[in-house]
């Protein structure tokens, strides 16, 4: 499964935070990576620019997203 985009993300990440608690986004993207069954490749995929992991970009988006949502 390639890695998924930002907007695929944002039910997963609001049932990892539904409990109300603060969560470090290192741990959301664990728990998506789990959830999403990604392999050690599809984690470790860079960006174009080879400065962020694909899936920590996307997290950080769809926790943006999120976060603006009303």
């Amino acid at each position: 499964m390639p890695v998924p985009k930002f907007d695929q993300l944002l039910l997963p990440l609001l049932q990892f935070v539904k409990d109300g608690q603060e969560h470090a986004l290192k741990d959301a993207i664990q728990y998506l990576e789990e959830h999403f069954k990604l392999t050690d490749g599809e984690r470790a995929l860079l960006l174009p620019s080879g400065h962020q992991r694909t899936i920590v970009n996307r997290a950080g988006w769809a926790r943006t997203h999120l976060m603006k949502a009303e």
